[in-house]
């Protein structure tokens, strides 16, 4: 691979900072020059992610960015908006991993966040889920990942709406079961391990900021609930949809086998043979791939989807490093070929 571009991760000591650097440290093309942290300044990478301590370097201060090709910025919702004139001096490509540029209007963050302080660069990001967006995607150069959830809830329901099962005007419920590492470092009295452990606890039962996504790139108005579970890594959706028209068993396989057939991360398991017969968080920890799966339940005229990804990974760093290689005409796969671990513990 001929290409090479320097890198810097903003925001690298939280765990989606962490999970990037490992994906970078061993790409093929991309060479990690600065890793910042303001609560971290001047302490080893290793010193915070323990598994990284092959990577020669120490977190500088986010006040003093270097020039670099591509700025992947992991910081907290609202840091990005504020920093976003800071990036743009500092690198070519910007890859957020906040909520900060993922929803196309002021209008929106109105009504779903707290404002925009940088409304003027929302017409010129670009949604990072290759899945949905792969043709927007080259030379873009403001990317925004997607929301975990989100993205879990969109690759299931997906190919339902490309193939014209769906019209938007289903009635669609979905829950999303996810780990602890979607609460960040920072965590709080609820997510101490006396009391996150062992868990299913409603912490969005309506009303949760990623329904925006699935309203603003499927086009459907999805009732929507989020549960914390006891394990690590991971979201699990379960959707539930209740179509205006029959629908097959054979609808549903050629719908999902044709539109993921040649998506390199994607994999369909419904009701196969073996232990893992539906899509589980487990199989694909540490990993790029989303798995999809489905069950028809005729009598109540219910499509159930299920759709699993490792939240850290497809739903946020392996995400935006997958969108980052097709923007900048890299191989889509290179650095994320990590098939994962069988058996695992807990993701």
């Amino acid at each position: 691979m001929s290409q090479h571009y320097t890198a810097s991760v903003v925001g690298g000591s939280g765990f989606t900072g962490g999970e990037l650097l490992r994906l970078l440290a061993s790409h093929p093309a991309f060479e990690i020059v600065q890793a910042t942290s303001r609560s971290k300044t001047k302490k080893t990478i290793g010193n915070v992610h323990p598994n990284l301590r092959s990577i020669d370097l120490r977190f500088s201060d986010p006040d003093d960015l270097r020039s670099v090709d591509v700025l992947f910025a992991a910081t907290p919702h609202g840091v990005s908006m504020e920093q976003i004139d800071a990036f743009e001096q500092a690198a070519d490509t910007i890859v957020d991993l906040s909520a900060d540029f993922r929803l196309s209007t002021e209008e929106q963050y109105n009504t779903w966040y707290d404002g925009h302080t940088s409304p003027s660069h929302l017409p010129t990001s670009t949604y990072a889920l290759p899945e949905l967006n792969r043709e927007a995607l080259p030379g873009s150069s403001l990317i925004a990942a997607g929301g975990c959830n989100a993205t879990a809830t969109i690759l299931g329901l997906l190919p339902l709406f490309e193939n014209d099962i769906l019209d938007g005007s289903e009635q669609v419920v979905a829950d999303v079961k996810v780990g602890s590492s979607e609460g960040g470092t920072g965590g709080g009295e609820a997510s101490s391990h006396p009391e996150r452990t062992g868990t299913v606890r409603p912490y969005a039962p309506a009303g949760h900021r990623h329904e925006a996504e699935i309203e603003e790139y499927l086009g459907v108005s999805v009732s929507f609930t989020v549960h914390a579970v006891g394990m690590v890594r991971g979201a699990s959706a379960t959707c539930h949809i209740f179509p205006d028209r029959p629908v097959s068993k054979t609808d549903l396989w050629s719908t999902y086998r044709g539109v993921y057939a040649d998506e390199p991360f994607m994999r369909t398991v419904a009701g196969g043979g073996g232990v893992y017969r539906y899509p589980e968080p487990k199989a694909v920890a540490g990993t790029n791939f989303g798995e999809v799966g489905f069950k028809l339940d005729p009598e109540n005229r219910r499509i159930v989807v299920f759709s699993a990804i490792d939240n850290m990974m497809k739903g946020s760093a392996g995400q935006a490093v997958h969108a980052a290689n097709i923007a900048l005409g890299i191989d889509e796969t290179a650095g994320l070929e990590f098939p994962g671990l069988h058996p695992v513990g807990s993701p």
